[in-house]
């Protein structure tokens, strides 16, 4: 591989002598021996596989939306809070959406990032709303265009973010040295306490990866359950972070009939030179690179439908890296038999969800999940 690479310096060969040892990043066909081997690195299951508890805490209408604030328990640490949107006086059974919200460097918050809930948007979120999503609460407009749509916080955001009081001292300081709002200073701390938390997981031999694809698996199959929801109509949508989300429980859960992955979407080795530093540990199920490449986990359920944007202004991702990716999966696609069940879209401009970009994943679900 070239070196030297930026972050890595004088230890740029270290890439050389672990690819040595075991080659990195080899492809990994779609199929059940895929799937299984990533739920092994993966490392956590949902116990017991459905939401506990589960109560409806509060309903509203707004904007030609009916919503209903949900909360459950996965079965450790606080409740999980969500919201369910369906179209306005719509009684019968709809597609269902799971709308998963980005990471951003922002843990506040979760789900008002994407979505408008019974007291409309949260001030603190209109900033990246306007720089990620055109403005747009696009779970909203998803659910006023026919769908039974599923927000969820997840493990580290929103309802389920660790109290800064919990922090050690080394990440508060971060906070109080913050300027801002609330949501500012524990943003701040929330950034370097990921990393801590991706240690505890390693000492318990689990994965933050996959403890959020755990928790989207419950969120998945809630929606399923509903009685509003048309069962075997199920997608997924997100964003960055959420678009890593979306390809992990696109992995996981045969539940999934159709999935859309925003501004997320590489293969590794591109990466190695400078963009590590930018990204999430949701990116890098640890030790997943001696079974295969990103793409590969996206691809695994081939051929069940995958649309995915790649923004060619991207400062997350080297433009060769999607490159690669989009022939990777087309050619994941083609190997099991329906090379129009993956679609690629290039967009010009920075990383984003604008309006155009949500016009194209809503058709594609609508194509896939309601026909």
């Amino acid at each position: 591989m070239a070196a030297p690479f930026e972050h890595l310096g004088p230890f740029s060969d270290l890439v050389d002598a672990v690819d040595a040892q075991h080659p990195l990043f080899p492809a990994a066909p779609p199929g059940p021996e895929t799937r299984v081997r990533l739920r092994e690195v993966l490392a956590f299951e949902e116990a017991p596989g459905a939401p506990i508890d589960v109560r409806i805490d509060e309903r509203w209408t707004a904007d030609g939306v009916d919503g209903e604030v949900v909360s459950w328990s996965v079965g450790f640490g606080p409740r999980t809070e969500t919201w369910v949107l369906r179209p306005a006086g719509v009684t019968g059974p709809l597609p269902g959406v799971v709308a998963l919200h980005d990471h951003s460097g922002y843990k506040y918050h979760g789900k008002e990032k994407i979505a408008d809930g019974p007291r409309g948007t949260e001030p603190d979120v209109r900033a990246g709303r306007e720089r990620a999503y055109g403005g747009r609460a696009f779970a909203n407009e998803l659910a006023r265009r026919g769908f039974t749509v599923l927000v969820p916080d997840v493990f580290l955001w929103g309802s389920r973010r660790f109290p800064l009081d919990v922090m050690p001292p080394s990440i508060t300081e971060l906070a109080e040295s913050t300027e801002g709002t609330e949501a500012e200073r524990y943003n701040a701390a929330a950034r370097s306490h990921e990393d801590l938390v991706a240690k505890y997981c390693a000492l318990l031999g689990t994965t933050v990866p996959g403890i959020i694809a755990a928790e989207d698996r419950v969120a998945a199959r809630y929606l399923q359950s509903r009685p509003d929801v048309r069962a075997d109509a199920i997608g997924c949508v997100g964003l960055s972070g959420g678009g890593a989300r979306a390809a992990l429980l696109q992995a996981t859960c045969d539940s999934i009939r159709a999935v859309v992955v925003a501004g997320m979407m590489s293969t590794y080795a591109p990466l190695l030179d400078h963009n590590v530093a930018s990204h999430t540990w949701m990116l890098f199920p640890p030790g997943w690179s001696r079974h295969g490449d990103w793409p590969d986990i996206a691809a695994c359920r081939a051929p069940s439908p995958l649309m995915v944007q790649y923004l060619e202004g991207d400062a997350l991702f080297p433009l060769a890296g999607m490159r690669a990716a989009h022939a990777r999966l087309a050619q994941h696609y083609r190997a099991a038999g329906d090379a129009d069940g993956y679609k690629g879209l290039f967009y010009p401009g920075p990383h984003r969800f604008d309006i155009e970009a949500q016009e194209a994943a809503f058709a594609w679900l609508a194509r896939h999940l309601a026909g």
